[in-house]
């Protein structure tokens, strides 16, 4: 997800709600994607997202803000966002989850901040590390070695751990996946935001079909049960279509800063509804993996510490 250049603007109580409303949304998806991936093969169930949210983004759009020039003038680049914030993310996030919580998978991919600053600070001429973000960077990777550690030493020395390491891995790739297409998507500034969405969203489509075809022949599948049927259409519709809308909206007003904080509340959404309609549980381990992954995301945002400062 990549984030315009905005400045800082003072959040109305509108906008706090909007953001709550964002990040409940967020959150939604892993909660989705987690009823619906028991039912649904990965591939075919990131194709139905990204198909069926293009489809009404480009309802949405009817062509307005150049969507079809720019589709035929971009399309290698569309293909390339559509790729990393799209295909690989969603794809790694699916297979995760079949063996993990929705609550759990939130957590991990969590560290998105933290892989978007270290690859900018690559990648990028304008967006070096300071000492405040090499800190955030620290505590959201500790974070995530909490998460992980017990079942890669369990792996290590032959014991039962209950979840796959790889499982634990995929959303934390899926992370750094999103970390690149923040640098690769600044190529896009020029275009109205809704148009970018819609872009990769359409070059993920045509990527995915013939992945979905291939690995998972979705037209053998027998139907799918009305619980994963509806949590597919909220997926695409609600926490994909309809959360781009809202997340441009919101920056268009907030400013990107402001806007960056969802990525502390999509977890809480998570685990609570994991917790409320599935019957997940955390663990100590868990939340103390998250409290650490937060304070990175604090960290790295910096008003906590600017706050503290004295006058």
């Amino acid at each position: 997800m990549q984030y315009a250049q905005t400045g800082k603007t003072q959040m109305s109580l509108r906008l706090w709600m909007l953001l709550m409303l964002l990040g409940v949304i967020w959150g939604g998806s892993f909660f989705f994607a987690r009823v619906a991936v028991l039912h649904v093969p990965p591939f075919t169930l990131v194709l139905a997202r990204v198909a069926l949210a293009a489809l009404a983004l480009h309802i949405y759009l009817r062509g307005r803000h150049g969507l079809y020039p720019a589709l035929a003038a971009r399309w290698r680049e569309f293909l390339v966002m559509g790729l990393i914030n799209n295909a690989i993310p969603h794809a790694f996030i699916f297979l995760g989850q079949i063996h993990i919580g929705a609550g759990l998978a939130a957590i991990l991919n969590a560290t998105t901040p933290v892989w978007t600053v270290l690859i900018a600070n690559i990648a990028t001429e304008d967006e070096k590390l300071s000492a405040a973000k090499i800190n955030g960077c620290l505590l959201g990777l500790a974070g995530t070695i909490v998460l992980i550690g017990p079942n890669a030493l369990a792996d290590l020395f032959g014991r039962a751990s209950g979840v796959p390491l790889w499982a634990l891995v995929l959303p934390v790739l899926a992370a750094v996946s999103y970390g690149l297409s923040a640098s690769y998507g600044k190529r896009f500034r020029n275009l109205a935001p809704t148009v970018t969405a819609a872009g990769q969203l359409t070059a993920s489509t045509v990527l995915m079909l013939p992945i979905a075809a291939f690995a998972d022949m979705p037209w053998t599948l027998p139907m799918p049960p009305i619980t994963a049927m509806g949590a597919i259409l909220a997926l695409a519709l609600v926490s994909t279509a309809y959360a781009y809308i809202l997340f441009f909206r919101i920056m268009a007003e907030a400013g990107a800063t402001n806007t960056s904080l969802v990525t502390l509340l999509v977890p809480p959404s998570a685990i609570l509804l994991g917790y409320l309609f599935l019957g997940e549980r955390l663990h100590a381990i868990d939340f103390a993996g998250m409290a650490l992954i937060a304070a990175g995301l604090a960290v790295l945002d910096g008003r906590v510490l600017r706050r503290r400062r004295p006058a």
